[in-house]
């Protein structure tokens, strides 16, 4: 329960800070000048793409926190029996931070109208991405030749199912991102692509934050932060 409440205090944080921004509380009726002088006086200034992106991320991320609240009472259990984390997921959580980090790349490029740079930087991050899945794969593989079956333990089937849903989503964005490159790759002008490499960016900085708090899950580094939120709310 911990995890959920953490997690819906931090989107009800952003939640108020979006709407902060979108000047609800601002009365046209009162100011003086032309109706377009004023910034924000008609539609909300993100695009209904973001503002969908938004809404799914915090159904995705709700999900992750779920499984990552089952995780930390499921291994208080007697039953439960950790697995040794492979060494590979250290290399694949670098692999996914380059790939985040060549997105944020396309997208500054794209604010300069550079659109060399908003290819280079699409292809790095999806190569990237590609490299994580398949480390995934591997990382899959060295547990079951070591013995670590999907049914052997509680412990295992929560491995795989944490970090396959992570690799599903990861895959799925590789769809928008595939069909982005490929516009940048014909040629088609930076200014229209701002917004689709803005939305992939955003994913993918999503999903490493997902990874990250998942890998310190997984390797116990969260053991401590989730019994002392325990300890608060008991």
């Amino acid at each position: 329960m911990s995890a959920i409440i953490l997690f819906t205090a931090g989107i009800a944080a952003i939640a108020g800070w979006w709407l902060s921004q979108q000047r609800l509380a601002a009365k046209p009726w009162l100011e003086e000048g032309a109706i377009g002088d004023f910034r924000g006086g008609g539609a909300s200034s993100l695009p209904a793409s973001k503002i969908g992106l938004g809404v799914f991320l915090a159904v995705v991320g709700s999900l992750f926190a779920l499984f990552i609240s089952a995780y930390s009472m499921r291994m208080e259990l007697i039953d439960w029996r950790s697995l040794p984390v492979p060494r590979l997921l250290w290399f694949n959580t670098g692999i996914l931070i380059v790939s985040s980090a060549a997105l944020q790349w396309a997208q500054v490029a794209a604010r300069r109208d550079d659109g060399d740079g908003v290819l280079l930087g699409l292809l790095a991050g999806g190569v990237s991405a590609v490299v994580f899945l398949i480390g995934q794969l591997l990382a899959w593989q060295q547990l079951n030749t070591a013995g670590y079956f999907l049914a052997a333990n509680p412990a295992n089937a929560f491995f795989y199912l944490i970090t396959a849903t992570h690799g599903l989503h990861l895959l799925g964005g590789l769809v928008a991102l595939g069909r982005t490159t490929v516009k940048a790759w014909r040629g088609v002008e930076t200014p229209r692509l701002r917004l689709s490499v803005e939305l992939c960016t955003m994913y993918w900085h999503f999903l490493l934050l997902v990874w990250l708090v998942l890998l310190a899950l997984l390797t116990g580094w969260a053991d401590d932060f989730a019994a002392i939120c325990r300890q608060l709310l008991t």
